[in-house]
């Protein structure tokens, strides 16, 4: 078994009444996780809850505050999105990072859109398409094609130009993510070439049992696999070693994963939706339960998802303890970590207006 690539995913939560805080919470986790050694950090995309609400504009700010680490969105769901304009964000991303931005996405009609309206819609919501199209839609305006006939031009201050997506982020398109939850989604991930992300929520289509159903999908994927390299699957699990915890903390950590237990045992609403249990506990325990996941084995990469509202000194213990302790045990290896690019101060040209 060996993992190649370590990275973690954080809930990017905040308080009612000082977001900015929280936000900032999250920016030093990725700054940290950096520092550690990790190689991407990713951060949830949420809407209507007290989350991060737009992945592209947390990461622009954590691509000024690191270096190295890929920077990931997990997920984006298109449904809320234009693919054009967010395809101009996520380039953005991309080249001020340059070019560390993995992409993780999903489809389908917003979430919660009844309460909605008016607020987001226009025309008939029902009209609007809101399947896989738009994940290709996007990946081909992230390929930035010349728009028009070979005549067209964009008459700008900076001159005439041919009309495209900017900036050009080469190579973005190969570096999307689906987030696979079902068969047919798998299926279709794998058949259009965008690798699988896959972590601790699966739907039970064939199966109560969540480690049967996410290897059904994981197969389906690598079965329709059709890209013109080799597939990639990123494998998440919420872990929280206990070893360098405090008393306060240990007792917080199996409270946390007390109150998530029952949802673990029955597939769960209308869509049979199974969870994974969390792993909490010491070193040994965690790794006696990755050993025997059936998933692992598949995953080129492992994804580190840190459960929702710890404290920042609580995250910093879980990150630091999974990669000395876990991480290795999985073959995985600490990258050799470039030197730093320097900073280049280009003088302005005559003075500001």
């Amino acid at each position: 078994m060996v993992i190649a690539s370590l990275g973690f995913l954080t809930p990017g939560t905040f308080t009612l009444d000082d977001p900015a805080a929280g936000l900032e919470r999250g920016l030093e986790l990725f700054a940290l996780g950096e520092r550690l050694g990790y190689d991407s950090a990713w951060v949830r995309q949420r809407h209507l809850e007290r989350g991060v609400s737009s992945a592209a504009t947390f990461l622009a700010a954590a691509s000024q505050r690191t270096r190295r680490i890929e920077l990931g969105t997990a997920v984006i769901q298109l449904g809320y999105e234009n693919p054009f304009r967010l395809a101009e964000d996520l380039a953005t991303v991309d080249a001020l990072s340059h070019g560390r931005l993995q992409i993780g996405i999903s489809v389908g009609a917003p979430a919660h859109s009844d309460y909605l309206g008016a607020h987001f819609f226009d025309g008939v919501p029902k009209a609007a398409d809101y399947g896989y199209e738009r994940a290709l839609r996007l990946r081909e305006n992230l390929r930035s094609p010349l728009l028009g006939d070979e005549h067209a031009v964009i008459a700008s201050p900076a001159g005439p130009q041919r009309p495209r997506l900017h900036p050009v982020a080469p190579g973005l398109d190969e570096r999307l993510w689906y987030g696979g939850g079902s068969l047919r989604s798998a299926a279709w991930a794998g058949h259009n070439g965008f690798d699988l992300l896959t972590g601790n929520i699966v739907q039970g289509e064939t199966t109560d049992r969540f480690f049967e159903a996410q290897q059904h999908i994981v197969e389906t994927f690598l079965d329709a696999w059709s890209g013109a390299r080799p597939p990639q699957i990123a494998l998440g699990r919420v872990i929280v070693p206990t070893d360098g915890a405090d008393v306060a903390s240990r007792r917080r950590y199996a409270d946390y994963a007390q109150g998530r237990t029952a949802r673990t045992l029955d597939p769960q609403g209308p869509k049979r939706t199974l969870f994974a249990p969390d792993l909490v506990g010491s070193t040994d325990q965690i790794l006696s339960q990755l050993r025997s996941d059936p998933v692992l084995p598949h995953a080129t990469a492992f994804r580190l998802e840190l459960p929702y509202d710890f404290e920042l000194a609580e995250y910093q213990q879980i990150l630091d303890d999974v990669l000395r302790r876990v991480a290795p045990e999985l073959g995985w290896r600490r990258p050799a970590l470039p030197p730093e690019r320097p900073v280049r101060v280009v003088p302005l040209q005559g003075r500001l207006p």
